[in-house]
């Protein structure tokens, strides 16, 4: 979109702020001060400093409102005209202490580890230091007078200011989009000022214009101690000191300046609750779609000589201290086919994916024996954002809240495909319409804050299609969505496989999810893969005890409302814990000693079927009443 969109935009939210009463009344004061400190020196320099020793310390008038000090001088006038000059070294040393606090609160984010951690250490004994006698004590080092002041003011706002900054920073840094963007290759500065920096916008500006008017009183206090302005300079803290042994004589000459110290505080802070409301985001500049567009690709499913999309063999991911998420698996995925991917929480699913992706967060490390995509192998070529997309469960996570969902999928097409940036808001907006979100153009504007949660999912999905994907992972996409918002979603991804000839790699929890949507089923357990079989098999076929217990975990529609559901005792392994023996051992009830001694390898058990299973059940080597089980809660209950 243009530019003048978005000043208009931003306008229109500013014009609504300041149309409330903490709108107007933060307005009125600004301005107030504003004109006070513009025209105050002009219209009333001279009778603030004419010395008139026939008027020393009279009390309030008509000719001198708050009366006149111990030369003659009107007091009202001098409070007035040390608007200017306090106003003026408040905002220096506002502006050293909020850009020093940016600096050293971004800094952990984009330097290396070592260095943001001392960094973060610095700034936390900094932070715990008591801030006045840290004032006291930068006032000290500076020396007496106006610069010193500023600068021992300005610097004793940094801690708290880059504090503030690096638990805002970090939050936003482990975001989905900020991982992306680094993976583009985009540069620190950019990476600051376009993804992280627009996201703690309002929290840093609200505290910013708070800390302001500290600021203010911190520097009036300097004065007042006679280690700030020094005559015959005079701000409001020095005026307050010259009338304090006055104060009951006349209170209304050393009660004035503190009463404009503290009114002047508080506009700061109605400037920055206004300036919050109105939102303190700002958005990079769009160009208005091309008219051209991208036509739609229709291609064949892609595959390698023998059939075969993705085959990863020996697959693992590891931490420190050996630990292993992943431990050893080894898959094909065919072209065009759909692949479901179940187990419980913690079983390497995610982790499984993000190794194909190559987006294993650090410190972990993958390792294979084969990990191929199309032919390639993606540990020397990847292929996200191009072949490979990557749909994540958390769409806010996935999209930044402070860039508009068009300007965001451009960018993949940008990157990755080289278009122009005309090409790429029109193949964004293109994209947007292929998953059925309606006005694309309009929507492609917005930002992800406007959209619900199932036309977020769908933005994500048409971000993966932004190149001309083979794979689609998705992981977990209908979490947290309502029944009839999953239902559109995968309805959605079914269409994006039959028009694009993708093949789906879907992981989720929810085995009726996988069941309408995937023709093949992967079960994962402790980091292992330990069954393979059609989705046709899942319901009364399964051969691993731990399928069986996840299919009866599950009441479905014909089931008897007596029947006890299946339990599996204990919990899965710590990626350390693992043993010599069957991971799944320890809560199989039909586990036998050589279960505990050795781990048993994914082997073939069928015609497309695989299982990792001493004893699968349904088979002669079960023996007894488990190889005569047919229903799934049966077997495990």
């Amino acid at each position: 979109m243009p530019h003048h969109d978005h000043d208009s935009s931003l306008r229109h939210r500013l014009g609504r702020t300041l149309r409330t009463p903490i709108g107007i009344t933060a307005l009125a004061a600004c301005l107030l001060v504003a004109l006070v400190a513009v025209l105050g020196p002009v219209l009333l320099g001279d009778r603030a400093a004419r010395i008139d020793t026939d008027a020393i310390n009279q009390g309030s008038s008509a000719a001198h409102l708050l009366g006149t000090d111990q030369l003659g001088r009107d007091i009202a006038a001098r409070v007035v005209v040390a608007t200017r000059l306090t106003l003026r070294l408040t905002l220096l040393a506002a502006v050293i202490g909020v850009g020093g606090g940016l600096l050293l609160g971004v800094a952990p984010a984009v330097v290396g580890r070592r260095l943001g951690r001392l960094i973060t250490a610095t700034v936390g004994v900094l932070v715990a230091f008591p801030g006045l006698l840290f004032l006291l004590f930068l006032a000290t080092i500076f020396g007496v007078g106006s610069t010193g002041a500023v600068l021992a003011v300005g610097l004793a706002m940094v801690p708290p200011m880059a504090r503030l900054v690096q638990n805002l920073t970090a939050s936003v840094a482990g975001s989905d989009y900020v991982a992306a963007a680094r993976i583009l290759g985009v540069g620190r500065f950019k990476l600051v000022v376009r993804h992280l920096l627009p996201n703690i916008a309002e929290p840093s500006v609200l505290f910013a214009t708070q800390a302001t008017g500290g600021i203010l009183v911190a520097f009036s206090g300097l004065s007042f101690l006679g280690l700030g302005v020094q005559p015959p300079q005079y701000d409001w803290g020095r005026l307050l000191n010259e009338q304090l042994n006055r104060v009951f004589v006349n209170p209304a000459a050393a009660l004035a300046p503190g009463a404009a110290v503290v009114l002047t505080g508080l506009m700061f802070g109605l400037a920055g609750e206004v300036l919050a409301q109105a939102g303190g985001r700002r958005a990079p500049q769009t160009p208005e779609p091309a008219p051209e567009q991208r036509p739609d690709s229709h291609q064949e499913p892609a595959a390698d000589v023998d059939g075969v999309l993705v085959r990863a063999r020996d697959l693992r991911v590891t931490f420190p201290g050996g630990r292993q998420a992943v431990r050893g698996i080894s898959l094909d995925i065919a072209g065009g086919e759909a692949v479901g991917l179940v187990g419980e929480s913690g079983s390497g699913k995610s982790l499984s994916a993000l190794a194909l992706a190559d987006l294993v967060p650090h410190p972990g490390r993958v390792t294979a024996g084969t990990l191929r995509f199309d032919g390639h192998d993606l540990r020397d070529d990847p292929r996200l954002g191009t072949e490979l997309a990557m749909v994540f469960q958390d769409p806010m996570a996935s999209l930044n809240p402070a860039l508009r969902v068009g300007r965001q999928l451009a960018e993949v097409a940008e990157v990755h495909l080289g278009a122009s940036r005309a090409q790429g808001s029109a193949r964004a907006v293109d994209r947007l319409r292929a998953v059925r979100i309606p006005a694309p153009e309009r929507r492609a504007r917005q930002r992800p804050h406007e959209y619900s949660g199932g036309m977020r999912q769908r933005a994500v999905i048409a971000m993966g299609l932004m190149g001309e994907p083979k794979l689609i992972i998705a992981d977990e996409p209908t979490t947290a969505l309502d029944v009839a918002v999953q239902e559109q979603v995968l309805d959605l991804l079914a269409e994006v496989r039959e028009d694009s000839g993708a093949a789906l790699l879907l992981i989720s929890h929810d085995l009726a999810v996988v069941a309408q949507v995937c023709e093949r089923v992967l079960v994962m357990y402790a980091g292992r893969i330990v069954e393979d079989l059609p989705v046709t098999a899942l319901l009364d076929g399964a051969a691993h005890p731990y399928t069986r217990a996840l299919v009866g975990a599950v009441p479905t529609m014909t089931t008897d409302p007596g029947t006890e559901l299946a339990t599996i005792p204990g919990r899965p392994p710590e990626p350390g814990e693992t043993g010599g023996g069957c991971p799944f051992a320890p809560r199989c009830e039909h586990a036998r000693e050589r279960c505990h001694e050795t781990a048993p390898e994914l082997s073939g058990s069928g015609p497309g079927r695989q299982v990792a299973c001493w004893f699968p059940v349904g088979t002669a080597a079960a023996g007894g009443s488990v190889a005569a089980t047919s229903h799934p809660a049966e077997a495990t209950s």
